[in-house]
């Protein structure tokens, strides 16, 4: 008896969850019929799902792979028909697929990667060429925030806007601004609204993690690496840097600096990036008092203790902080920052050697004089670069005749590390054929 009953309310069951489908792929039809288009980015998505894991057709019309059931060579049609409607040449196990598609749409939002920059004075245009040199390479979508004064936020939004059709990235404008009752404090200290990157977890709340990028810096691999680093922090860490020198004989800080640095060479701030939610959280250790303190409370306290023996600004007081909290911070190769002290006095940078240079760094001024002209041609050939295919594509071969022209200074002698990693960034994004799918 007790079989014949578990029997029964295993049907039941069954027949149940057949029901309960039903009516979910009724009322589905229902509502997008009402809505009019509004799923049909959804299907389309749908329909490139059916066509690269199940052979079905790449929107309607087209003809089913060789090799398949022709009945299943419409995927997207059961999206607005229910269930016990469905034309005869559509499977339902494909509905099946398309509606676990659909429901894993709306509970999985695309990552964005946050990059934020801030701009001052002359520096429109170096802001421009670093913008574009993440959207060529990057893979997911991109949100910027851009900090600029409001002089330049006209010319921001309109060469921006000139780009909406690559739809890659989205952008926020921000006025510089710092705390009112010391506000002309820190945008003189170091260069105009340098010190503005130390306010970013305190404006903005919403953003978890961040990328912070001087404008004078160019990606030759795409954002996403190094958006994959915050993964590899451990529990303790809130932020990553690269080291500011890698031979101590010609470092600055650990030669002439009279504040405290982390390490041996001490931090560049020029490439940060950051988990903000756990800054925000934060007490941080201190020299001040043996009460530790957050993020907003430490950093007037620091500049009033050693303004007058910084010398390059938030760099100091970031490098004063993690000095004191020396497990909060991640520090990854020199090839994600690489500057012209890295080759000016000889190559000292092994990582860039052995795999390339992922992110340049063109700080005093190198971009626009003739000191280090490899410098200048990588930031030249991607300023110049349109967003075209096969601009792209011709990109490393014109950059290496340019860098060839440059073997006459120290940089210029192993410019195959400024064209070795943006070989593979284009060959990867640009020139390999899609996968079969």
């Amino acid at each position: 008896m007790r079989r014949y009953l578990r029997i029964v309310l295993l049907c039941a069951a069954c027949g149940f969850c057949s029901l309960l489908y039903a009516f979910s792929q009724l009322a589905v039809s229902l509502e997008e019929g009402a809505g009019g288009g509004g799923g049909k980015p959804q299907a389309a998505a749908a329909s490139w799902l059916a066509g690269g894991g199940r052979g079905a057709a790449r929107g309607a019309g087209s003809a089913a792979r060789p090799g398949r059931s022709h009945r299943c060579k419409d995927f997207s049609l059961c999206y607005w028909n229910p269930y016990w409607m469905l034309p005869s040449d559509v499977c339902g196990m494909n509905c099946f697929w398309e509606a676990a598609f659909r429901y894993s749409l709306k509970i999985q939002p695309v990552e964005k990667m946050h990059l934020a920059v801030v701009a001052c004075g002359e520096r429109l245009e170096e802001t421009m060429t670093m913008l574009k040199s993440a959207i060529i390479f990057s893979i997911k979508p991109l949100q910027f925030h851009i900090f600029a004064e409001d002089q330049l936020h006209d010319s921001f939004k309109d060469r921006l806007e000139s780009w909406s059709f690559l739809r890659t990235f989205n952008y926020t404008l921000y006025p510089i601004t710092f705390p009112s009752e010391n506000a002309a404090e820190w945008k003189k200290l170091f260069k105009p609204c340098a010190s503005q990157r130390l306010f970013l977890p305190l404006i903005l709340k919403e953003v978890d993690s961040l990328l912070y990028v001087d404008t004078d810096i160019l990606f030759l691999r795409p954002v996403d690496d190094i958006w994959s680093l915050l993964k590899k922090f451990n529990s303790t860490q809130i932020a990553a840097m690269a080291p500011e020198h890698e031979e101590p004989r010609i470092g600055w800080y650990n030669r002439f600096a009279r504040h405290p640095y982390y390490g041996k060479t001490g931090v560049n701030s020029g490439v940060m990036l950051m988990n903000m939610t756990r800054i925000r959280r934060k007490y941080f250790k201190n020299d001040m008092t043996t009460v530790q303190l957050r993020w907003g409370d430490i950093l007037m306290p620091l500049l009033k203790k050693y303004k007058l023996n910084i010398t390059w600004g938030d760099q100091d007081l970031l490098n004063i902080i993690f000095f004191h909290n020396p497990e909060s911070l991640f520090v990854f190769p020199c090839q994600w920052n690489y500057r012209p002290d890295h080759c000016i006095y000889g190559s000292n940078c092994q990582e860039a050697e052995e795999e390339g240079i992922f992110i340049l760094h063109g700080n005093r001024g190198v971009y626009h004089d003739d000191k280090q002209p490899a410098f200048r041609a990588v930031y030249e050939a991607l300023r110049n670069c349109s967003f075209e295919d096969e601009d792209i594509r011709s990109l490393f071969k014109s950059l290496e005749l340019e860098l060839q022209k440059t073997v006459h200074t120290y940089c210029g002698k192993i410019y195959k590390i400024f064209i070795k990693q943006l070989a593979k960034s284009i060959e990867d994004r640009y020139n390999r054929p899609p996968k079969e799918r």
